[in-house]
């Protein structure tokens, strides 16, 4: 089980890794947004394995936390968006 946790956790951090660089370098700011929502999602997950790993429930709740504080992020920038913020298509 310590191994599957283990490549989990390294996957997991190498797509962190990568969708950092898609938020840095990302084409256009919808690319931004939809790089910062998956950013919230890869960490809630690697919040949840470490969860699993530690066996510490309290855990969950800041997983939830990121989890609202990211959609609430996307909410925002989509009203931005809608409202006719700047875009660098």
């Amino acid at each position: 089980m310590e191994h599957v946790i283990l490549i989990s956790q390294v996957i997991m951090s190498l797509a962190l890794i990568l969708v950092f660089v898609r938020v840095v370098r990302g084409p256009s700011l919808p690319d931004r947004v939809v790089a910062l929502e998956l950013f919230s999602t890869t960490i809630v997950g690697l919040v949840a394995v470490y969860t699993i790993k530690t066996g510490v429930a309290s855990f969950l709740d800041a997983a939830i936390v990121i989890a609202l504080m990211g959609f609430l992020a996307s909410i925002g920038f989509a009203r931005f968006l809608e409202r006719g913020g700047p875009r660098d298509d």
